[in-house]
């Protein structure tokens, strides 16, 4: 009997076409799912049956009628609990956010919905995507499926967890500083930040500078086609407006022949990788030569960003911790109040220094893109660590999640387009990224790289059966 959560986008389409099972079959099997394994990986904050099962017979009766909407209807989809859904909270984490049911959609859960989509639960963050971990003081400790001693990363925990487990094929996540990559990265599925502003944010996020939307899923096929649906422009976010509508699944197939590719481990500057990730990333590169990509060692010429993002990054917690009555503040991660206190002692000047000091990144990495269509580098420095820790235990990287993260929020900074495709396991069973970095705008290239990859080199996935409790 076939896995229907084991299915792609695609299989699923044909599925209904063929009549050979439904769009409410599906959906109620990620419910049943869902709901098993949630106990252990604490994925979600909110599974709604009654919205599942209401749009998925609507979406069965349009396939039997021979009148879908696309692509993507009757696909179950998940939404991050920063990401407003109509009618449902969106609390962000935190105790500080009441109960107040969201008065409409964020544009991708608009356009989702519009495609014939089935929106059916929300997912864990870390309190306000503060970091880059899954825990927060409203839900407790999001756990890796691989190993639930582990942590998901974050923030976008429970979109990865779920995406790992098959609990639908379409997630949508959020990245300010790698909070779509990081937990991808651990979780050993596909995560993709699009360029800056290609999918419509609203409400702005407060580090919205340097915060995108973008897809998380099993297969890349699956992102593309998720893409496609929600990079179109919204006149809720003055940014998207340059996005123009685009399939991102033609040429998909085209592979990397005569592109050039540059590997960089460090990027000039990046200390502490892990060398058994090093080493399963370096063999990854290989796939691309081997498929007639032409790969070179080379690291783009811009400095380390690293105070340029805590700048950006303690403004926007101050914003959101200034609101918050300080009575209540004990109830709120203690690290994220540090950093919003950290953010208080910065002016409007620092403030504006520092977004500017991201041009000369952003120059930097535009130049070293006219020889080389794409850049490949580590994800991040280590795999997963023990659950409820922001920093491995042994205290390697000291107590700044930035310490092993240096990979992924230069690309936040510069607003190129970014993705992370599993690459192997370590010797423990752990899953490891290798990141793919495109030009700004360059999507459909980074997408094309990230599916040659998968074909050459096909992922592991997990038997969800091991994580029940």
């Amino acid at each position: 009997m076939t896995d229907l959560l084991s299915l792609d986008t695609a299989a699923l389409a044909e599925g209904y076409r063929s009549k050979r099972f439904s769009p409410v079959e599906v959906v109620e099997a990620a419910l049943t799912r869902a709901e098993a394994v949630n106990p252990a990986v604490n994925a979600f904050t909110l599974i709604d049956r009654e919205a599942g099962r209401e749009a998925a017979k609507a979406s069965e009766a349009r396939w039997s009628a021979g009148t879908p909407v696309g692509p993507l209807d009757g696909m179950p989809f998940t939404v991050k609990d920063n990401v407003l859904w109509k009618d449902r909270p969106a609390r962000r984490g935190s105790r500080s956010v009441g109960d107040a049911p969201a008065a409409e959609n964020a544009p991708s859960v608009d356009r989702l919905i519009e495609a014939g989509a089935v929106p059916f639960a929300k997912t864990t963050l870390p309190e306000f995507g503060w970091k880059g971990l899954g825990d927060s003081p409203l839900t407790g400790l999001t756990r890796n499926p691989w190993d639930t001693r582990m942590t998901t990363g974050g923030s976008s925990a429970g979109a990865a967890a779920a995406a790992a487990l098959g609990i639908g094929p379409l997630h949508i996540g959020t990245d300010g500083a790698g909070s779509i990559r990081i937990p991808a990265a651990f979780c050993g599925i596909f995560g993709h930040k699009p360029s800056y502003s290609r999918v419509p944010a609203y409400p702005p996020s407060p580090f919205g500078i340097v915060s995108h939307l973008g897809p998380m899923s099993r297969s890349v096929t699956d992102a593309a086609a998720m893409l496609s649906a929600v990079a179109r422009p919204d006149p809720r976010d003055i940014d998207s407006l340059w996005t123009e509508p685009q399939d991102y699944t033609l040429n998909l197939d085209e592979g990397v022949r005569g592109l050039r590719f540059a590997w960089s481990p460090r990027l000039g500057y990046a200390d502490g990788l892990d060398p058994e990730v090093e080493a399963l990333c370096a063999d990854a590169t290989r796939a691309f030569s081997e498929s007639g990509g032409v790969l070179e060692d080379a690291d783009p010429a811009f400095s380390d960003p690293t105070d340029i993002l805590r700048v950006l990054w303690r403004t926007g917690a101050w914003l959101v911790l200034r609101d918050i009555p300080e009575e209540r503040w004990s109830e709120l991660d203690p690290g994220f109040v540090a950093e919003g206190q950290e953010g208080s002692k910065l002016a409007g000047a620092d403030f504006v220094r520092a977004a500017n000091a991201r041009a000369a990144n952003y120059t930097a990495a535009a130049r070293f893109h006219q020889s080389h269509d794409l850049l490949l580098t580590p994800t991040l420095s280590i795999p997963a660590f023990e659950v409820g820790h922001n920093t491995p235990p042994d205290g390697r990287y000291g107590d700044d999640w930035l310490n092993w993260t240096p990979y992924s929020y230069p690309f936040d900074l510069t607003l190129q387009p970014a993705a992370t495709v599993p690459c192997g396991l370590t010797k423990s069973g752990l899953p490891v990224g290798l990141q793919i970095v495109g030009a700004m705008g360059r999507d459909d290239l980074v997408l094309r790289a990230a599916r040659a990859f998968e074909k050459a080199r096909p992922w592991a996935t997990i038997d969800e059966s091991r994580v029940r409790h």
